[in-house]
């Protein structure tokens, strides 16, 4: 299993690199479009869909068009509006759900959560590309923050973890590990505005912004949203009885299962990174 698990990886990290070298819009949004399909396709399932596929394709035509809509003006910016919205949907209605529960998957209820979800993976998809087009260094200082919140929750919860964060959904997750995953953000972060070779982050533009009283909050939200956005696509899992979202990357499951927690995160960071440059 660690085998497979570290193949993939490594497969998956070669066409990474190989995408970003050759720096180009073109490639790199061809390149999401295919996680686009799969992550659309393994979140249709989840919900029940019966023709999954056909689904997907529509939201892949969708993202292809927003991005070389946007690519071809140079106005990504323009998508803050999508951006925002699902912002807005993770705010007044999928983050409500980890207390209220999922509606039955034959309901108008969930169907609309279904749609709710897809305009939400679109969106962080397109804040991919926005945080593309400022810089590489850029977007992996956003993606780095879920990433090590991740790291440090995993380590924390394991050394120390005892009271459980969200039992009936992800009883592996704690409250010590969600709190060390924040610690480990706020310290990685923080260290960077100290480095003239990162102020073209993420970390950096807001502490140049507006110090510890931007820096803090806006961290922290990252951080919870990270969290949210993982427990969701948990909840998701736990109605259907999977334990992932597929079997697409082998050892580590579906696309989903590796970029639920970035879905939430990502539009946030664009809608402070498009206030920060009004």
């Amino acid at each position: 299993m660690l085998k497979t698990r570290v193949i993939t990886a490594v497969v998956l990290l070669a066409v990474l690199l190989s995408v970003l070298y050759l720096n180009s819009f073109p490639v790199f949004a061809c390149a999401l479009a295919v996680f686009v399909g799969a992550a659309t396709w393994e979140s249709l399932r989840l919900f029940g869909g019966k023709v999954p596929l056909q689904g997907a394709s529509l939201w892949t035509a969708a993202f292809l068009f927003l991005a070389f809509r946007g690519g071809a003006s140079g106005q990504l910016s323009q998508f803050v509006a999508l951006i925002g919205a699902s912002a807005a949907i993770w705010a007044l209605r999928l983050t409500p759900s980890l207390v209220i529960g999922l509606p039955p998957l034959e309901s108008v209820g969930n169907r609309l959560l279904n749609a709710m979800y897809g305009i939400s993976i679109l969106a962080c998809f397109m804040a991919m590309l926005v945080l593309f087009q400022h810089s590489t260094l850029y977007l992996f200082s956003v993606l780095a923050i879920v990433w090590i919140a991740d790291i440090g929750a995993y380590f924390v919860g394991k050394a120390i973890g005892k009271h459980k964060l969200a039992p009936s959904i992800s009883p592996g997750k704690s409250w010590e590990g969600a709190i060390g995953g924040w610690v480990a953000v706020m310290l990685v972060a923080t260290a960077t505005t100290y480095s003239p070779e990162l102020r073209d982050t993420f970390a950096a533009k807001l502490w140049a912004t507006g110090g510890w009283l931007l820096f803090v909050p806006v961290m922290t939200l990252l951080v919870a949203a990270s969290i949210v956005g993982d427990l969701f696509e948990s909840q998701l899992k736990r109605r259907i009885s999977m334990k992932d979202s597929s079997n697409l990357l082998p050892g580590h499951g579906g696309v989903l299962d590796r970029i639920d927690a970035l879905i939430p995160v990502l539009p946030i960071a664009v809608l402070f990174d498009y206030w920060m440059h009004v």
